[in-house]
């Protein structure tokens, strides 16, 4: 069984003892907290709640929802949903905040409570310690009988989600509908099952091929939509005559695609192709995390922007986002914000304005990638024992490439010329994550490799 507290929520394994998973207790008293926090920083007593498709999220809706009817705070429920929709319903229900169940591209044994501020985004580091500490000290007061929230359910809200990306300039619908594209939709049986087939429709798409689009929580495969979880829709697309695949996580806020081919697109490449499209109509500056590929920097300069980096996560992206005026960002992983709809990542908005870059551009997919700069990112951690202390390691790692372009941010980022290296430390178990970036898979893997031995040598020096 696992528990994890964060400032962005709560997430765990259902099941086992209260503390140690996430149990009904855990989940009443981690809504609790939050929704006296909603009430002592906003005043506002009506908070969103939505859900992916797994298997918890009905019982786990109830008890959230309670709950918070138990604080006093009336409850919108969305129901059935995806992160990018609850996050728009917030402001335009003029709420509190918003919760959203769902464990992102955990497995089907976790569910999390994400939490959100009254602008509909992620609350901040701040934010979300506040909202640990009134969980820690159980500081909640509950109403009385005349003062109980009230519950209503709404089923308009990824309609009106869908209606808002059909009103954005950048989106084409008549142009989608002239290519009368053939496309595959993998929703790994969550709620995208819903969601982007009925987006497609509505861009005028006929030919949907839908696979594992019943929203019954039961995932066929590993819901992260990375290449080694996509082998079936790669098949089917290999075999017939599709124009390409559309691939979304259990709460669609990640998008990757598949070329007409059956090979990957790239997921560090959904937000280079959009944000691709976004510079050659508006020009502007663009933000990823530290660990992004550098294709969306070449791309933004060429266009005459700005790159800027921010710390890895969501609301560090965000920020940074709001600091730089950037009109497209977000991160490697496949999560594009758009911040003319909202600032939050939403693989809907991906896919109508990747749909209209593809169109116009009158290619297949698989020319349209080759036209990027073509980037390798290699992944990988060294594991150390506990009593070594990460913080210094990574300031002697910084000290020891002085020399050249170093961001520390978040960890250390090393640059050299068009490559890169990454350090991150875990902040639950003494491990360094490292990054790196070239041109090809084995020079990824050489400058990884030497970045770890020389870690490796810092620490023998102190042994």
């Amino acid at each position: 069984m696992a528990l994890i507290k964060s400032i962005s929520g709560i997430r765990g394994t259902i099941g086992g003892q209260a503390g140690e998973g996430l149990t009904p207790v855990d989940v009443v008293k981690f809504a609790a907290a939050f929704g006296t926090w909603v009430l002592q920083t906003t005043g506002i007593n009506k908070i969103i709640v939505g859900r992916d498709a797994r298997l918890s999220g009905e019982m786990v809706n109830k008890l959230v929802c309670a709950t918070l009817q138990g604080l006093g705070i009336d409850v919108v429920d969305v129901g059935l949903s995806t992160t990018p929709t609850v996050e728009m319903v917030v402001p335009e229900k003029k709420a509190g905040g918003g919760i959203i169940l769902t464990a992102s591209h955990n497995p089907k044994q976790w569910n999390a409570l994400k939490l959100l501020n009254q602008n509909g985004e992620f609350i901040s580091d701040v934010e979300g310690k506040l909202v640990l500490e009134i969980a820690e000290k159980e500081s909640f007061t509950f109403a009385q009988v005349n003062d109980l929230g009230k519950y209503k359910q709404t089923d308009t809200a990824l309609k009106k989600h869908i209606k808002a990306i059909l009103e954005l300039p950048l989106v084409d619908v008549e142009a989608i509908k002239a290519k009368n594209f053939s496309i595959v939709v993998d929703a790994v049986n969550s709620s995208g099952g819903i969601a982007v087939p009925m987006l497609l429709e509505a861009l005028g798409v006929r030919k949907i091929e839908k696979l594992y689009c019943e929203p019954d929580g039961n995932f066929a495969h590993n819901p992260e939509p990375l290449p080694e979880n996509l082998r079936e829709i790669s098949k089917i697309i290999e075999k017939g005559k599709f124009d390409l695949g559309i691939v979304v996580d259990p709460d669609v806020d990640r998008l990757a695609l598949v070329n007409e081919d059956g090979s990957m697109f790239g997921e560090e490449y959904t937000l280079v192709a959009v944000a691709d499209y976004v510079l050659k109509n508006q020009k502007g500056n663009t933000v990823s995390n530290l660990s992004s590929t550098r294709a969306l920097r070449d791309v933004t300069e060429k266009a005459g922007g700005e790159y800027y980096a921010a710390a890895v996560g969501e609301v560090n992206v965000v920020n940074m986002m709001k600091e730089q005026n950037a009109i497209i960002g977000g991160e490697g992983n496949g999560g594009i914000i758009y911040p003319e709809l909202h600032y939050g990542r939403d693989a809907l908005v991906g896919i109508a304005l990747f749909l209209t870059h593809l169109a116009k551009a009158g290619t297949s997919m698989t020319r349209l990638r080759a036209s990027y700069p073509n980037y390798y990112i290699s992944k990988n951690k060294i594991e150390l024992t506990p009593d070594v202390d990460v913080d210094k390691v990574l300031h002697q790692m910084q000290e020891r490439y002085a020399k050249q372009p170093v961001n520390t941010i978040d960890g250390v980022k090393i640059e050299f010329d068009k490559e890169w290296v990454h350090l991150r430390k875990s902040n639950t178990e003494p491990i360094i994550r490292i990054y790196a970036e070239s041109d090809s898979n084995a020079t990824a893997e050489h400058l990884a490799n030497k970045i770890i031995a020389d870690i490796k040598e810092i620490i023998s020096e102190k042994a």
